[in-house]
């Protein structure tokens, strides 16, 4: 019995994922794997018998990832699982904070008793809350992944014209965005050219902390609206307080509350609800168990944030998987000790990415634990796993 242990509530769905041979549950002992969503893991004493760790989201914040690639933990997440999710609630954004539904619909509790008068006030008091359209308006749309194409291709549907800018456009992603979206070389394209603003990057503190900061907001349209479902912390919080209180920025509508922002004028702030979707947290869930199935029982490494994607199908009984550091000569090294061991490869597949690889052998025998433990004292070896 292979054990699973939840460190949130997970999805039901993923029961019709894993089969008999596994244990899930939230009291789980000596896991072989873990589930989680929001679990904070930084300071968490991780079971020695733990390979890897699948979050049903796409964010890693609450996860040592670095700590954990030391120790041979593979880390994977679920992108795209919950984009369309994310999606729908960025095209909401663009309505509330155009069409100032949240004011109005607050001035509208204010009237309640007033009997026969309620449709004069109405009628009254509407122009208070006058907006604007968003067709023909031009959306600004950092980072065109899973979430940030689907929400291009839908403001085109709405009739918006749409600039997208992300250095580290995939091919794949490129491909599914629609041949209208006119993709920006410079952040700044994005700053001076469009009506409204939507982050969909991944947060790096390192790398784009405070991206969205007074700087960049002085080279935006006067009256811009800036849509954060991305992480709050992509956006500097002063500088973007006093944009709003100023008017240089119309409205900040963010799905990451923090004390600062709440209750500030024209921010919006929404409890983080882009991926809250009954729909979303199925589909996290069972990307999630099947890609920590398919690590635990064949090896394979897919959308894994601290090692590379690497996988190829089963072609002997017996399986050697191996995560060592991104050396020079490694691969040499590992296939010259198994060959010295006796062992003989039938298929292999090697990838790196930055400091860390994987090398996946199917081979023809059985290896002994001797065997074992000469290939795990190459340098540089991390772990080696035997299926």
């Amino acid at each position: 019995m292979k054990n699973i242990l939840t460190l949130n509530a997970i999805s039901p769905v993923i029961n019709d994922v894993f089969d008999a041979s596994y244990n899930v549950a939230n009291d789980a002992t000596n896991p072989v794997g873990i589930m989680l969503r929001s679990f904070k893991m930084h300071d968490y004493k991780l079971d020695e018998n733990t390979i890897a760790i699948a979050r049903a989201g796409a964010g890693t914040n609450n996860i040592p990832v670095q700590e954990y690639a030391e120790q041979g933990v593979v880390v994977f997440n679920t992108p795209g699982a919950n984009a369309n999710a994310v999606k729908e609630l960025v095209l909401a954004a663009l309505l509330i904070s155009s069409r100032n539904i949240i004011n109005a619909t607050d001035w509208v509790k204010t009237i309640k008793g007033q009997g026969d008068e309620v449709g004069k006030l109405v009628e009254k008091g509407k122009a208070q809350f006058a907006g604007q359209e968003i067709k023909g308006k031009t959306l600004g749309v950092i980072g065109l992944g899973a979430i940030g194409a689907l929400v291009a291709n839908a403001a085109l549907d709405l009739g918006m014209k749409v600039c997208g800018y992300d250095p580290f456009l995939s091919v794949g992603a490129a491909l599914k965005l629609s041949s209208e979206v006119k993709v920006v070389k410079e952040l700044n394209d994005i700053a001076k050219n469009c009506d409204y603003i939507t982050i969909h990057i991944p947060y790096i503190p390192d790398q784009n902390k405070g991206l969205i900061n007074a700087g960049l907001i002085r080279k935006m349209k006067d009256g811009v609206i800036l849509i954060n479902c991305a992480r709050g912390e992509i956006v500097d919080n002063n500088d973007i307080i006093k944009a709003t209180e100023s008017g240089k920025v119309a409205k900040y509508v963010v799905d990451f509350p923090s004390d600062e922002l709440i209750g500030v004028k024209n921010v919006i702030c929404i409890p983080h609800l882009g991926a809250s979707t009954e729909e979303a947290e199925d589909n996290c869930a069972v990307m999630a168990a099947k890609q920590l199935i398919d690590y635990i029982e064949n090896g394979n490494v897919v959308n894994s944030v601290n090692y590379p994607t690497c996988s190829m199908p089963r072609t002997t009984e017996h399986r050697l998987v191996i995560l060592h550091k991104n050396t020079k000569n490694i691969l040499a090294q590992i296939t010259g000790t198994v060959g010295n061991e006796g062992i003989n490869i039938s298929n292999l597949t090697n990838q790196s990415k930055g400091d860390y690889a994987v090398t996946i052998l199917d081979i023809d025998n059985k290896v002994s634990e001797d065997a074992i433990k000469n290939i795990a004292q190459v340098d540089n070896i991390i772990k080696v796993r035997v299926i």
